[in-house]
Formats: structure tokens, C-alpha cells, sequence
């Protein structure tokens, strides 16, 4: 028996309804189906608004005033640099919930029954967000966000056609200065959030009109019962997302939001980096054509990434995690082995490969652009073919083994491009 929802609702209520459905099915209400992952991201996006909208009250967007006004924000017993701790982690936080949300859909099965639609709206979001954590970069002036947002920006004129354009659109201009500050604000405080509140509403009311988080197909009885939404799901999202906000808000009061000196247009930072979300990119380039690192590659990914829903019998079984024991054994040791590989073509490259002779070369996006990614792109074809063909995975099995493999690609850059690259960009060892 469905519990009934009381008739008079407050406005916070009708809320909730609008962006979750009646009632859910007791099996999706496992905290191992989601970890809660979604509701977190919310949470998240949440405190970002109301803490940018207090950091609002003391920032001023000019390049003579802002990097004193995020300085007076950690003056005497103002708390306006609590404030920023907050935001700045929150925002850091999110990216990394954000892609493990993706991930976590991904590996439940949970892009069947109508939510192939959902599944691109949340690649756009997580694409928005590490957007406007870019934008949101910059606005402290300081010396750490005004070169990374200057080699980000030199990045994009690699892209063909419209690179130059992109460049001249971000930054104002020909260099970033005042003109950038100015248009990174305006994305960062009103475009982008309002683009993300938007899309945000979407997708919980897509999650709504689909009746919820993905359940098993094979279960009857007992698991098919439903209950109301109110107390039983909002309960868990409210504990969820009260904890990690706990533990977010202790965090910030211990460990301040790194402030370099004012930016210095004059003076570079050795090694002057990226975004850390942005190290992958970096260190790709590194190693590949620019237009093949920054552009082709980045492109490839994210357009396979927003196919699978639509490869046939690709997707895994629904709501269980990688489609069994022995997909979560592949699904590590994919993520793993393609991890070491990248560390090991990296260093390969770094002391064996990578000469003058190999680089300044006529036929570099041959050597450092179109090799690499046929090779990659036959790794991947072939590691398909053989779970297949050899190993007997079904096909989602395998789509699932290429998804992890890229992954751990990724991850494996940014990693190395975060914690191994010292003064000249060079490979280091951390201490």
C-alpha cells in the first residue's frame, strides 16, 4: 500500500514533486545503486550559488581592485574568506562528483528506457561545469589563475577555422587583461548558472518522468513495491547531502583556497600550468600535434562518450554495477592496464622518443598526430574484438572495457600533468 502524500503541501514541497516522481521503487532507494552521487552534485551546485552570491557583496571585477578585494576578504574576522574556501572547493568538488556521476550512470546500466535524452543533457552539464569553474579562475587575479587561463586560452587557437575567433572572444581581446576578467565575470556570475539552473531542472524533471532511478527489470514482488517519495527518498538525499556538505564546510575552515600574488603579466611562473581539470589537455599536448591534442582527440571522446546510449545491445544490464563480478573485474583491470600504459608510453616518449629530430619534423601531425591516434584508436578496436572473439564478453561487456580504458587514459594525463611535471615542464619526481 502506497502511503498517502498529505493534501495540504507547502511551496518547498511542491517543489520537491515538481522534480521527483510521486513515488519510487523500494529497490531504488539502495545507496549503492547511486552513492548518492546525483543528489551530491546538487548539493553542490547549490552552495555555489548562495556563496557566489554572498562573495558578490565584497568582489570587485576590475583588474586594479579584484585581487584586493579577495585579499580583504581573509582581513581581521571578516568571513568572507570562509566564503571564498566554500565556493572555491565546492566548485572543485563538483567537477569530480559531476564525473563520477557520469560514470556511475554509465556503469548501472542506466541509459535504456527512454533516458538516452538525459544522458547527453549531463554531458552538457558537466561540460558547463568545468566551464565555469574556468571562468570562475580567473576572477581572483592572482598570478596561479592569470597563466592558466593564459595557457588555456593559447590552447584554443589551435582550433581550426574558429581559432583565432575563440581566442579574441574570450579574452576581450589580444591578450588577456581587463577586457577577460570582464567577460569571464559576466559567464561566470550570470550566463553559466543560469544555463546550468536550466539544464539542472531538465534533467531531475527527465529523471522524474522516467519514475526514477534505473531498477532491475528481473525483480518482482517484494522490490517492485513503491513508496512515496516524501519522507523515504528525500530523507536519504537530505542525509547524503548534509554530510558531505559537513564535511565540505570543515574543510574549509582548516585548508584556505590557494591566492598567489597579483598577476603579473611580466612575469611567468615556471612551470606555469593549467586548471588542473585542464592537465590532461596539457600534457596531451605535450606529446601530439596541437590540433590533434586540443581539438581531434578532446572531439573524438566526447562524441563516443555521447553515442553510447544509442550503440545496439551496448548497454549494461539495469541497476547492477558493471553487469556482474566479472564485469567489475574487467572494468578494473581496463581502467588499470590503460593507466600504466599511459604512464609508461609517457615516460617512454619523454626519454626515448621524444628528440628535435622527432619533432621538427615537415610530417609532425603524421609522427605526433595521426599515428597516434590510429594506433589508440586500434588498441581499443582490438581490445573489443578480443573480449569478444576470445573471452566471450557480451558486447556491453566490452563497449564497457573501451569506456574504463579511456578513462584510465585520462586520468593517467592528468594525473602526470598535475604531480610529475616540474620547472620546464619537464617529468619529476614529487617530494
Amino acid at each position: 500500500m502506497i502511503p498517502e502524500v498529505p493534501e495540504k503541501r507547502s511551496a518547498f514541497t511542491h517543489f520537491l514533486l515538481h522534480l521527483h516522481p510521486r513515488t519510487v521503487p523500494v529497490e531504488t532507494l539502495r545507496y549503492q545503486l547511486s552513492f548518492g552521487l546525483g543528489g551530491m552534485a546538487a548539493a553542490l551546485f547549490a552552495t555555489l550559488i548562495i556563496t557566489g552570491i554572498l562573495q558578490l557583496l565584497s568582489y570587485s571585477p576590475a583588474t586594479l581592485s579584484a585581487y584586493q578585494s579577495i585579499q580583504l576578504m581573509y582581513s581581521g574576522n571578516n568571513m568572507g574568506g570562509y566564503v571564498r574556501n566554500i565556493h572555491f572547493w565546492a566548485g572543485n568538488l563538483l567537477v569530480i562528483i559531476s564525473a563520477l556521476h557520469l560514470l556511475r550512470v554509465f556503469l548501472t546500466g542506466a541509459l535504456s528506457g527512454g533516458r538516452q535524452l538525459n544522458w547527453l543533457i549531463g554531458m552538457v552539464i558537466f561540460l558547463l561545469v568545468l566551464f565555469a569553474n574556468f571562468t570562475g579562475y580567473l576572477l581572483p587575479w592572482d598570478q596561479l589563475a592569470f597563466w592558466a587561463v593564459t595557457i588555456f586560452t593559447n590552447m584554443t587557437a589551435y582550433v581550426p577555422v574558429i581559432g583565432g575567433w575563440l581566442i579574441e572572444t574570450l579574452r576581450g581581446g589580444a591578450e588577456v587583461g581587463p577586457a577577460t576578467l570582464e567577460n569571464f565575470f559576466a559567464l561566470h556570475v550570470g550566463v553559466l548558472p543560469a544555463a546550468l539552473i536550466f539544464l539542472l531542472i531538465w534533467h531531475f524533471w527527465l529523471i522524474r518522468k522516467a519514475g526514477g532511478l534505473i531498477q532491475s527489470p528481473d525483480l518482482a514482488g517484494e522490490h517492485k513495491k513503491r513508496v512515496a517519495v516524501i519522507p523515504h527518498l528525500i530523507q536519504r538525499e537530505a542525509a547524503t547531502g548534509l554530510c558531505l556538505l559537513a564535511l565540505l564546510f570543515v574543510f574549509s575552515a582548516l585548508v584556505d583556497a590557494p591566492l598567489a600574488g597579483q598577476a603579473n603579466p611580466g612575469e611567468s611562473p615556471n612551470p606555469a600550468k593549467a586548471a588542473w581539470y585542464f592537465m590532461g589537455l596539457q600534457e596531451l599536448l605535450l606529446h601530439l600535434h596541437p590540433i590533434f591534442a586540443i581539438c581531434i582527440a578532446p572531439l573524438l571522446v566526447i562524441a563516443g562518450f555521447a553515442s553510447l546510449p544509442f550503440w545496439p545491445e551496448s548497454t549494461l544490464p539495469a541497476a547492477h554495477w558493471f553487469g556482474g563480478k566479472r564485469g567489475a573485474r574487467l572494468a578494473i583491470l581496463s581502467f588499470a592496464g590503460s593507466f600504466l600504459a599511459v604512464v609508461m608510453v609517457i615516460v617512454g616518449d619523454e626519454f626515448l622518443f621524444r628528440t628535435a629530430n622527432s619533432i621538427n619534423t615537415e610530417k609532425i601531425w603524421l609522427t605526433r598526430g595521426l599515428l597516434p591516434l590510429v594506433t589508440a584508436s586500434l588498441v581499443l578496436v582490438t581490445l573489443f574484438l578480443f573480449l569478444r572473439r576470445k573471452k566471450n564478453y557480451s558486447r556491453a561487456d566490452a563497449v564497457m572495457a573501451m569506456v574504463m580504458a579511456t578513462s584510465g587514459f585520462i586520468f593517467g594525463l592528468t594525473v602526470i600533468g598535475i604531480w610529475f611535471r616540474g620547472p620546464g615542464m619537464a617529468l619529476i619526481w614529487p617530494i
